[in-house]
């Protein structure tokens, strides 16, 4: 198998980097080596003929059992009629077990889909979506693709990391629908290619960290018209506004800005109705804690980080070792995986006292869990069994250990790292139970594009943890398609339009032929394995049948076929031509 000998590959190439001393050439030190990598994703190319069905005029999905999003029941047989691009009619047409009547079902179809026996959803929302990373050379058609097969209608695009103009036009495009691809809602990250107001030279950010990626420049320099104004707290009604022109729907907080910018720029931005993020990492948590951060307006905390911090009541900073370095990127995720036995305990006054404030703020929890799972079975995420069929080499190559490049941190990953990393996750589930258990909303987000993270799949593997975290299934699915909508459009002070099904809310509904309430494998591209008594065989079964977004009809094996095809083809290149020996964006 293809795997298999990437694999092998793999192998050689990590025996040459830790081979003695004279067994062969040394390799150059890292100032050396010529990278290669793009500097932005490949925009998608425009719907071609027979990409997608409709909208048609009166589209009618009948005998389907329904799961509406909202936390309620499944009920059916149902008739959903779908109207263009809006939901028009929603009607119960019988009971299980009995003949379904006639003249109870809506008519006038321009279009019918037979879903009875099947499942109806709303279209999921991916709260944590970067649109691929320019280092993994999967351009943006291969990662929407793989997000439609798998039920995902709307993203958030946490960063805009592609730059900003990119992202606003992508989403554009997705909006009247010009290209295959989810909705999207571009949340633009203040700090990205940052120079400090009265610091330094605005030249000096590097291209790809440009202002259209949401950066700005130091204060007094000659300003562009479409540059942003400076980061500084007497400039932030200036900052905000500029973004509210762009069109950005909120923004992403990440690592180092400081309580003095970031409480005129929540302030701000609630002024404009738009939402906000935060990735409060090591080099800005001991002055920012999630506490703090919802203190001061905070809409969403991705991942964890923060958390437990907020949590300590016998320290007020991490226990790190001495020769703890953040730029190592090793050590960092190392000290990550030990940070919430740190914490208060579960149920301790401080563990209550610090819940309760947070879901009084009404602080969202958007802990993509999958971004880490790698740090507590790197075996597991390694042998993925899509990796066969949906992985392109490109990705393969950017996955492997590499200090240079965020993420591939598994230079000398150990067993205790696993554990500590197992440990982690434990505690950090039951927050999450509780949480969601004392009226806390948490949603769903993948943050895919980093090593062993598959689009769509692993939006799906998200399911799965949160159900281990104890989720109910009805629970994860409003985690991933009111909660995940409601998240959206609260900032905007709108109600939302979408993420359950309902009369007068737009047409994203996905159709699945076996029932995810009773196993969320069965939404994964590939299916699941099973044994069919009745001929003795093994079978695989699932997969999305079809996805609708703005009422218009994808078959999700087709998407899964372009972009198995889109591998094939970038791995036919690269027999023909000699690949390079890595790509990857430094840090």
């Amino acid at each position: 198998m293809w795997r298999a000998a990437c694999l092998a590959v793999v192998g050689v190439a990590v025996a040459a980097l830790t081979a003695p001393t004279g067994a062969q050439e040394k390799p150059k030190p890292a100032a050396e080596r010529q990278w290669q990598w793009p500097t932005t994703v490949q925009p998608a190319p425009d719907r071609r003929a027979g990409e997608g069905e409709g909208p048609f005029d009166r589209l009618i999905m009948r005998g389907a059992t329904m799961i509406d999003g909202t936390g309620a029941p499944a009920e059916g047989p149902v008739d959903i009629v779908i109207e263009r691009n809006r939901i028009a009619d929603i009607r119960v047409v019988g009971v299980p077990g009995v003949p379904i009547r006639q003249s109870n079902r809506p008519t006038g179809a321009t279009r019918e889909i037979d879903a009875t026996g099947m499942y109806v959803l709303p279209g999921f929302v991916d709260l944590h979506g970067h649109i691929g990373r320019p280092a993994t050379g999967a351009p943006a058609e291969f990662v929407y693709k793989l997000w439609l097969a798998h039920g995902v209608t709307t993203i958030r695009e946490p960063g805009c990391f592609n730059g900003l103009d990119w992202t606003l036009r992508e989403g554009e495009r997705s909006a009247s629908n010009a290209i295959v691809a989810p909705r999207i809602f571009a949340y633009v990250e203040p700090s990205f290619g940052q120079v400090p107001a009265g610091v330094g030279k605005a030249g000096a950010v590097p291209s790809f960290l440009s202002t259209t990626a949401g950066g700005a420049v130091a204060s007094g320099a000659p300003r562009a018209a479409d540059t942003p104004p400076p980061l500084a707290p007497d400039r932030m009604a200036e900052y905000v506004d500029w973004a509210a022109n762009k069109g950005v729907d909120g923004f992403k907080l990440i690592t180092t800005l400081d309580p003095e910018i970031v409480a005129p720029l929540l302030e701000e931005a609630k002024k404009h109705h738009l939402g906000s993020m935060a990735h409060l990492g090591q080099m800005g948590v001991a002055r920012m804690t999630a506490l703090i951060a919802a203190r001061l307006g905070l809409g969403s905390l991705e991942h964890w980080y923060g958390l437990p911090e907020a949590l300590f009541d016998d320290r007020t900073i991490q226990a790190f070792p001495d020769n703890f370095n953040y730029s190592d990127e090793s050590q960092r995720f190392a000290q990550s995986g030990r940070v919430w036995k740190q914490a208060a305990r579960s149920g301790s006054d401080k563990w209550n006292q610090v819940m309760k404030e947070l879901i009084e703020r009404h602080l969202v929890l958007d802990p993509t869990m999958t971004a880490y799972e790698k740090a507590r079975d790197m075996t597991r995420d390694m042998h993925l069994e899509w990796f066969d069929t949906y992985l392109l080499p490109s990705q393969w190559r950017a996955w492997m250990p590499n200090r240079e490049l965020h993420g591939a941190y598994f230079v000398n990953w150990t067993t205790a790292d696993e554990i500590e990393w197992k440990q982690d996750f434990r505690l950090w589930m039951n927050f999450l139970n509780e949480y969601k258990n004392h009226g806390g909303r948490v949603t769903v987000g993948s943050d895919s594009a980093g090593p062993f993270e598959q689009f769509g799949f692993e939006y799906i593997r998200e399911l799965e943890l949160l159900q281990e975290a104890g989720f109910s299934p009805l629970e994860v699915v409003r985690a991933a398609t009111m909660f995940g909508a409601q998240t959206l459009y609260e900032p905007k002070g709108k109600p939302i339009a979408f993420g359950i099904l309902r009369p007068g809310l737009l047409a994203d509904v996905i159709i699945v032929p076996f029932n995810p309430l009773a196993n969320f494998k069965v939404l994964y591209g590939t299916g699941t394995m099973r044994l069919n008594d009745q001929t003795g065989e093994i079978e695989r079964v699932g997969g999305v049948k079809y996805v609708i977004k703005d009422g218009i009809v994808y078959d999700a094996k087709k998407l899964l076929g372009d972009v198995a095809n889109m591998v094939k083809e970038a791995r036919r290149r690269e027999k023909a031509t000699e690949a390079p020996t890595t790509t990857g964006t430094p840090r």
